[in-house]
């Protein structure tokens, strides 16, 4: 096996997730200058009924308003072109190479609750809670905080912990075990 460090080239980590805060609505204006430029990005939404007077319709709001994350391998040269974007406020971390991450598991269960289709809304961070893991249905393996409102349905919290922000789904108590 080569050393790869003693031939000059450099072995980079794998990448991770990273958060980005924008300004006010401007999550969709990010996400397209930065997809443009061969980035990687979430940005996970959900359908709302908007109304005004007497008006309604259907228009999808970011679960995570003001931020949505960043999936790469930070260097100086990406951080630089990051914050090049109109709208982007900051990456939240102290500074290029000390940024804040978000483990791989929270976004990955973001994503499959997203993928299964079920009703998705935002919901408030929650510390307390029982910890449980979904073991039936499309969000198998799924884990999140377990928040009783009904006998037999109860509201499946999933966190972004970096954000204090959660989303919530209606499962089924049969359908999870503790953690």
């Amino acid at each position: 096996m080569r050393d790869n460090h003693r031939y000059g080239t450099k072995v980079l980590p794998p990448p991770s997730w990273y958060v980005l805060y924008t300004r006010s609505n401007c999550e969709q204006l990010v996400y397209n200058q930065l997809e443009k430029k061969g980035f990687c990005l979430f940005l996970p939404k959900t359908p709302q009924r908007l109304r005004r007077n007497d008006f309604q319709r259907v228009s999808t709001m970011p679960l995570f308003p003001g931020y949505l994350f960043l999936h790469h391998t930070m260097d100086k040269i990406s951080y630089v072109e990051l914050r090049k974007a109109r709208g982007l406020v900051s990456v939240l971390g102290e500074r290029w190479d000390c940024l804040a991450t978000v483990p791989n598991q929270e976004i990955e269960a973001i994503q499959s609750a997203l993928r299964a289709n079920v009703t998705v809304w935002p919901h408030p961070y929650l510390r307390e809670g029982t910890k449980v893991r979904l073991l039936h249905g499309p969000l198998t393996g799924v884990e999140g905080v377990l928040v009783q409102v009904k006998s037999k349905k109860g509201l499946l919290v999933l966190s972004i912990d970096l954000l204090h922000r959660s989303i919530a789904i209606e499962v089924d108590y049969t359908s999870v075990a503790a953690v």
